[in-house]
């Protein structure tokens, strides 16, 4: 029995990945300026050409979804994200790609039962707790100019 378990953590050993922390904070942390830097190019340059900051705002962020359904549709973000990790996974992209992907993976199943029913399935955690995280923090907003606080 004991050989068994020997072979079997020897096993695990082998085929288990090794990951650099330093290497993976690294690439998290470039990745994700570069994806930031773009949105700000892209955003300056609205603003330069007579944008409203607000209205720039807001084409920068649909560029960016865009974007990243895009290369998730064409299977090049999760190359990416594999590569870069976390960084390029920044709220908008990595939201975008969260709904993008499920609707790819179930679209066989159809319309309604396949990506209707299935788009939300990794984002609808994070729209959940986050409405109820943004409610709640609200309330105690609320309360503490309520009590002068």
């Amino acid at each position: 029995m004991e050989v068994r378990k020997d072979q079997y953590n020897a096993y695990v050993t082998a085929v288990t990945p090794v990951h650099s922390v330093a290497k993976n904070t690294m690439y998290a942390f470039l990745s994700g300026g570069i994806v930031c830097t773009l949105g700000e190019f892209v955003m300056e340059y609205l603003k330069g050409r007579g944008a409203e900051e607000q209205a720039a705002g807001v084409w920068t962020l649909l560029l960016l979804i865009f974007v990243s359904v895009v290369l998730t549709g064409l299977n090049i973000f999760q190359k990416i994200a594999r590569v870069c990790g976390a960084g390029v996974l920044v709220p908008i992209t990595g939201f975008a790609n969260s709904v993008a992907s499920p609707a790819l993976e179930y679209k066989a199943e159809g319309q309604v039962f396949g990506i209707g029913c299935r788009i939300f399935a990794i984002a609808g955690p994070v729209i959940l707790y986050g409405t109820l995280a943004s409610g709640a923090l609200g309330t105690l907003y609320w309360l503490g100019t309520v009590m002068g606080l």
